[in-house]
């Protein structure tokens, strides 16, 4: 396993990182697998630890807390080898409705102190809001989780799916370690003004839904993610990256991760999974060189743009990154 720093002066990551939020549904939702798909869960993380794999990503909103105890469960006794990144901020029901945003200073620490108790850890490595509120100053959000860092119950501040302003406004009233959002060869959004600012501050890319919710594998089945009508020209500008893996002997999943490891050692990609049978395709990534042409090649198929319609995840009220 390969690692690389999150941020300028932040600490070491394993190069891949486990999303933990299939585990326990979408939406507040639990899996239907019961018990069982728990015991999974918990020995696909400890699976992932196994292989060096460090960086954790879970939220405590992630079946209303299901997923922070599921992480719980898996790293009991192996805390050293495990770095928590935790998202906070999204309110559900109990049927699972999304109600809204709560990023004010008392309930951040609220959301925090819970977020402890469900993990049983003295602290959080990483701790991010999923969005942040405009109705709320950034001061006022930043300033709670740095008032946590001072207090020693969170290690580094995180964001999420913010914009190069509010990056910037975030990182003059802490540093920012790590920026949490959604980056692959299907959306490339964040080259034009986020990422050269992330750099330029020193902060690391954290990349989520790197296979765009199974549009770049080519998958039917979660491929409405920029859109239904625009399928058909999404899957063709697909098959590049389909032909490409075929004839170097891997799989579109592989060359999507290999593409993000390729972009700079400051971007870490994670990828979700709740199952063990999926951890070695995607660790095998890491080993598949890509050469000038090859990249070109996919640079040129997958230049901003070329895939059509809105990312699924550009609605913010959704605070559940994938």
């Amino acid at each position: 396993m390969e690692y690389r720093k999150l941020g300028k002066n932040g600490p070491s990551v394993s190069s891949l990182g486990l999303g933990c939020m299939r585990m326990s549904g979408v939406a507040g939702r639990r899996p239907s697998s019961g018990p069982d798909g728990d015991q999974e869960s918990i020995a696909t993380i400890r699976a992932a630890l196994d292989a060096g794999i460090n960086l954790l990503d879970t939220g405590d909103f992630y079946g209303m807390g299901h997923n922070e105890l599921l992480v719980s469960k898996a790293i009991e006794g192996r805390r050293d080898q495990a770095f928590l990144s935790v998202k906070f901020g999204a309110q559900r029901s109990p049927s699972g409705a999304f109600l809204g945003a709560d990023l004010r200073a008392n309930s951040v620490k609220n959301f925090a102190a819970y977020s402890l108790q469900r993990l049983n850890v003295d602290v959080i490595d990483l701790y991010q809001p999923g969005r942040l509120d405009p109705s709320i100053p950034v001061e006022e959000t930043i300033g709670a989780i740095a008032d946590l860092i001072h207090d020693g119950k969170v290690r580094f501040l995180g964001l999420s799916e913010v914009s190069a302003e509010q990056l910037r406004k975030a990182h003059r009233v802490h540093p920012v370690a790590a920026l949490q959002i959604e980056y692959s060869l299907a959306s490339r959004f964040i080259e034009r003004e986020i990422l050269p600012t992330a750099r330029e501050l020193g902060i690391a890319i954290v990349a989520y839904n790197v296979t765009a919710q199974g549009l770049l594998t080519g998958g039917l089945s979660e491929s409405s993610a920029f859109g239904k009508a625009n399928l058909r020209q999404n899957l063709q500008t697909v098959s590049t990256l389909d032909v490409m893996a075929k004839a170097k002997g891997c799989t579109p999943t592989q060359l999507s991760i290999v593409w993000l490891l390729l972009r700079g050692d400051d971007v870490v990609p994670i990828v979700g999974m709740s199952r063990r049978s999926r951890l070695p395709e995607n660790l095998a990534a890491i080993d598949i060189r890509l050469n000038a042409d090859e990249l070109a090649l996919l640079d040129r198929a997958f230049t901003p743009g070329a895939i059509v319609g809105q990312r699924g995840s550009a609605d913010l009220k959704h605070l559940s990154p994938r």
